[in-house]
């Protein structure tokens, strides 16, 4: 006997839409602080707050698209 589980796009559009609005508050947010002198760190935390802007965006941007509007339009 199989149980299936119902997906809800709603909740995994939001979730992703905040996850990757905070992977780029926070990216950016290293990146200001460290601009204005506030944190000296090595230069591999400098490409880590950089690449967690750039990964954040596309992530906070695509989210609600596909979890929204393309998937439940597929799934039926």
């Amino acid at each position: 006997m199989s149980t299936h589980r119902r997906v809800e796009y709603g909740q995994m559009a939001k979730a992703g839409f905040l996850f990757g609005l905070a992977l780029f508050a926070i990216g950016a947010t290293g990146e200001l602080a460290i601009g204005a002198h506030l944190l000296q760190v090595p230069a591999w935390e400098e490409s880590l707050f950089f690449d967690l802007e750039v990964v954040g965006i596309p992530i906070f941007l695509l989210s609600p698209f596909v979890f929204g509007i393309a998937l439940p339009l597929i799934r039926g």
